[in-house]
């Protein structure tokens, strides 16, 4: 089987796991403390569940939405789909029971 983890997502899937997104509620949110472990964990742990999250970034975080949301992907290994405004999407294939069939 392909090693689909290391393969960007194509313009076709972002659009959609965008439209799947969109009616999601943020489940992970980054406050003043930043990126820390126990952020790091729950977003695993969420995505690991969901295989899709969406990460809102509050007023008082100490950097810019864009910078965080990424350094949050790279931290727990998912894609970055999208960020608008103060909240992004993160998608992480679950490789032993997946939820979602990308197109």
């Amino acid at each position: 089987m392909l090693e689909e983890t290391k393969t960007p997502l194509t313009g076709k899937q972002k659009r959609y796991l965008r439209a799947l997104g969109s009616t999601l509620d943020p489940v992970v949110q980054i406050g003043k403390g930043g990126i820390i472990d126990t952020v790091i964990e729950s977003a695993g742990q969420v995505l690991a569940a969901r295989e899709i999250i969406k990460v809102r970034v509050l007023q008082n975080s100490p950097e810019e939405p864009k910078t965080l949301i990424t350094a949050l992907a790279n931290a727990t290994g998912a894609e970055l789909v999208q960020v608008i405004g103060r909240n992004g999407l993160l998608y992480k294939k679950n490789e032993e029971k997946s939820k979602l069939e990308l197109p």
